[in-house]
């Protein structure tokens, strides 16, 4: 069997406040191992954000200003192999260098995936998977704009805050948009050269048939001509 490893991305400000109104409704990640290297991480790695059962309730505000939420960078974290940067132990390396190796690997490993898409251009994605994978989706996808994260109203500075808690993301989301988009692109270029050569060998077959009708069309013109002189 071969077995593809695929992923959607999502806008990280979008992506942020959405786990944040899932997490807001008591939601948490206590089943998550978050096992790098054969082990999990020490409460000392990972603290975390809440004492009690779960964080239902919480403010955005409070969702922001905890330092160990997961929320932020999760794409990267998730996209990038993290026993190059001694997993959840931030000590084996300076912070800056810890943040450019974990993108640089997210990134890596975004574009050696069979496929990747986008959350915000989903009848693309569509197109994509459909012609990487060669099937089809038995209907098409319906671009749905409002979630439950586009009716939740912030302003610009708390745009700018989430932006910076998880400037990973959005570096790594500007990549793959752009790498996205490219190979959308060149899908449709060789879908259209397909459809133009599929019409040029279509016109060659039928410029070869009409020949050989007029070819036969003269033949029988010659030998009746021929036939009426010998009749003569």
């Amino acid at each position: 069997r071969n077995f593809y490893y695929i992923t959607i991305l999502r806008d990280p400000v979008s992506r942020y406040l959405s786990e944040w109104r899932h997490v807001q409704r008591g939601a948490t990640w206590k089943a998550s191992l978050h096992v790098c290297d054969g082990r999990s991480p020490t409460t000392e790695e990972l603290p975390s954000c809440y004492a009690g059962d779960d964080w239902s309730g919480c403010s955005l505000q409070e969702f922001m200003d905890c330092p160990y939420n997961l929320a932020n960078n999760r794409q990267v974290r998730m996209l990038s192999d993290l026993s190059l940067v001694g997993c959840y132990n931030l000590s084996v390396m300076p912070e800056e260098q810890r943040n450019r190796v974990l993108l640089d690997s997210a990134k890596e490993n975004l574009k050696c995936m069979a496929f990747f898409g986008l959350t915000e251009f989903q009848r693309k994605t569509q197109y994509l998977f459909e012609k990487t994978f060669n099937m089809n989706f038995i209907s098409p996808f319906t671009q749905y704009n409002s979630t439950r994260a586009s009716s939740v109203e912030i302003d610009e500075q708390t745009q700018q805050r989430i932006e910076a808690l998880n400037f990973l993301d959005m570096e790594l989301y500007d990549y793959a948009k752009d790498l996205f988009l490219q190979r959308y692109q060149y899908m449709r270029q060789k879908e259209h050269q397909e459809a133009r050569r599929k019409r040029q060998e279509q016109r060659k077959i039928l410029r070869a048939k009409q020949a050989r009708l007029r070819e036969r069309g003269e033949n029988s013109s010659s030998t009746d001509y021929i036939g009426n002189v010998e009749r003569w």
